[in-house]
């Protein structure tokens, strides 16, 4: 048996297959599909997605992964990888179970809220002789004064001393301690930034003079930062307080550790349970000759009231800004295919974004080993005719098989930037959805140009600049007319002023509330039917109960009993379907899983979509309707027929006069619900 051996390039471990002539294999030549007789991944939650992928999916043979925190994000989902169902792992010692067992401890939570960190810095809330330095410290050239500072900049741009303050007054006097109550038991502070830990350094400093060395910054900052690491890990030694940007999240580990301080947001939470992890560790007599038995976790920016509500927020795959920007343009040609936008100029628009995305597929190098694993899709789409009818399944082809390979281009990144905040845009507006915050976005980069307007290539766009901030151009902008903005603003971005500053300030933060709540370790996440359930569904399509689902043909008694056995005995129990989905028909259910087939529908609507007779907006709408039903199965809630993009044309009565051909429709649509719900 061999086994995969690492080389390190500028801190990541590669495979050495990357990079054969370090490898030790012989003559360095790359090894085979074969040549693996098990794979196996430590921390198989990290550094398995994109290219890395393909290292695994190339060798034939069994996939062994090992990890504390299975991610089941968007695009990034550890279970995927090893084809299992998402949090059903094949084996999976859970925290609870280990700290029943004795093997780590558990903790308590300590969740304060601080009115700065949670509502930002009110300008009308502060005394009157804070509101005179909030006046010398942000009024500007043209005496403008902002009516508050959004939450967000706080310890990001400015650095409230009591803010700090206020949190090192809480874990001193709050945190676990040893020595019989003398020393602060060992701390690891979880900052936002550099600033904000050498912020926190210097507070200390002044608030406790008689504790010299007792926190240390520990970031990538540092030249020395393994001794530093190494210090605090050794429970003779200080610091007792270590400050940490990034370098202390995970893969560390001291025993001594009592209490952690979450001094900073964490969206994801495969690494906010690795945070949580520093403190899990066991230390015997450390207690004053007692067992470590717990530890606190002091949070402060409202990480668990977030994990509670939302199971932590599923997060994009990071994909390079040109692949982002390669799937909008995929989704744009997919719309602009629709009669309503076959005019001239929308024609050549969609031309550009075909030829565009063309050139990029022919730009992968065929021999790069990650393009060769999806080298049909390559080859697919880099025919310009395969565009001239796109499917909505090709749309999530090309997002899923193509845009991680597309390569960056040579360009001003702000100017890559705005393009994608063009783009979807564009999207949005084709797709009939609201665009608020892009268009606050497009409000705000504009704005920055404008402020800088004395550069000539700025002034050449003047008129263009004037008409965004100060008309209604963008309310009763189209397709043509965002684009216009996009081509002419797009190199423009790159002279948008940077902000650089940094604000100190020491206004009177205020302690809203503290709450003490034990841990809650156990969790179903690992025995969710729903998950388990939808799973099972999507990778069995090819059974004859669900393909007749997705077909749109009606189900028979033994249809009817194969899906019983499937939901309600192999994968789960009557009890749990009903617990999770009430009284819905399994066929209804099942096929608002699968969708239905993009033929069938238009088959079930033949007679309509065939019809000399219809005129462009009724075909327009019934192809809404199909691609609704494509997506969701069946069309349950006919309200959503009173909303765009059905309502695009005008709404039923205007676009059907004669109703008789509307209230045929109606039948289809009920005859294809009726079909799911056997």
């Amino acid at each position: 048996m061999k086994k995969i051996t690492y080389t390190e390039r500028n801190g990541i471990y590669y495979p050495d297959l990357i990079f054969p002539e370090q490898s030790t294999y012989p003559l360095g030549k790359y090894a085979t599909v074969g040549h693996f007789d098990l794979v196996i991944v430590d921390e198989a939650h990290r550094s398995i997605y994109n290219k890395y992928k393909d290292i695994f999916n190339y060798f034939d043979a069994p996939l062994v992964g090992l990890t504390a925190t299975p991610k089941d994000e968007i695009d990034k989902n550890t279970y995927d990888v090893f084809e299992l169902e998402t949090n059903v792992p094949t084996y999976a010692y859970e925290l609870s179970q280990a700290v029943t067992d004795g093997f780590l401890v558990d903790f308590m939570s300590v969740e304060s809220k601080l009115k700065f960190i949670e509502q930002g810095i009110v300008y009308d809330d502060l005394s009157e002789e804070d509101k005179m330095a909030y006046e010398d410290t942000f009024e500007d050239e043209n005496g403008e004064l902002p009516e508050s500072i959004a939450s967000s900049a706080i310890n990001e741009w400015v650095f409230n001393e009591d803010t700090i303050r206020q949190v090192l007054h809480i874990l001193m006097h709050d945190g676990l301690r040893i020595d019989y109550g003398e020393k602060l038991g060992k701390t690891i502070i979880f900052a936002k930034n550099h600033e904000h830990a050498e912020k926190i350094h210097e507070i200390f400093g002044k608030e406790y003079p008689h504790l010299p060395g007792y926190t240390k910054v520990i970031d990538n900052y540092m030249t020395y930062a393994q001794s530093a690491i190494d210090e605090f890990s050794d429970s003779k030694k200080l610091p007792q307080i270590a400050i940490s940007v990034d370098m202390l999240d995970t893969g560390i580990d001291v025993p001594e550790v009592l209490n952690l301080v979450f001094f900073k947001k964490v969206m994801s939470k495969a690494k906010f349970w690795q945070m949580i992890g520093r403190g899990t560790r066991r230390c015997d007599g450390l207690m004053d000759g007692k067992d470590k038995d717990k530890f606190y976790i002091f949070d402060f920016c409202g990480n668990f009231e977030f994990f509670r509500m939302n199971n932590g927020r599923p997060t994009a795959n990071q994909i390079a800004l040109q692949g982002a920007i390669f799937k909008l343009k995929a989704q744009i040609a997919f719309k602009l295919q629709d009669l309503a936008y076959q005019t001239t100029e929308l024609i050549a628009f969609r031309k550009t974004l075909v030829d565009d995305m063309v050139c990029k597929v022919r730009e992968l190098n065929k021999e790069n080993f990650a393009v060769r694993q999806h080298l049909r899709y390559v080859e697919q789409y880099a025919n310009p005719n395969n565009y001239n009818s796109l499917t909505y399944e090709d749309t999530l082809l090309m997002a899923e098989e193509l845009a991680p390979l597309i390569t960056p281009d040579e360009d001003e990144a702000s100017a890559v930037r705005f393009d994608a905040l063009m783009y979807g845009i564009e999207l949005a507006y084709l797709a009939g959805k609201k665009y608020s915050r892009a268009r606050t976005d497009l409000y705000k980069k504009v704005s920055g140009i404008a402020s800088v307007a004395n550069i000539p290539e700025i002034m050449v766009q003047s008129e263009l600049i004037n008409k965004i901030l100060h008309t209604d151009y963008l309310d009763t902008a189209g397709i043509n007319e965002f684009e216009h903005v996009r081509e002419n603003l797009r190199d423009l971005m790159k002279y948008i002023p940077r902000i650089g500053v940094k604000y100190i300030t020491n206004f009177d933060d205020e302690i809203l509330s503290v709450e003490w709540n034990e841990s809650d370790l156990e969790s179903d996440d690992l025995k969710n039917y729903k998950a388990k359930v939808e799973f099972y569904i999507r990778q069995h399509q090819d059974e004859a109960a669900i393909a007749k689902l997705k077909s749109n043909v009606p189900l028979n008694e033994d249809d009817v009993k194969a899906l019983e056995r499937i939901l309600w005995s192999e994968v789960g129990s009557k009890k749990d379907y009903e617990a999770e989905y009430g009284e819905k028909p399994l066929g209804e259910f099942v096929r608002e899983i699968v969708g239905l087939d993009m033929t069938a529908a238009k088959a079930a609507f033949a007679e309509y979509l065939n019809d000399v007779n219809l005129d462009a907006d009724q075909i327009y709408f019934v192809n809404q309707i199909i691609e609704y039903i494509v997506r969701n199965g069946v069309m349950k809630d006919m309200s959503v027929l009173q909303e765009p993009p059905f309502t695009d044309r005008g709404s039923i009565v205007e676009v059907f006069t004669d109703i008789s051909i509307w209230l045929g429709i109606r039948t289809v649509i009920e005859k294809i619900n009726a079909n799911a719900a056997a």
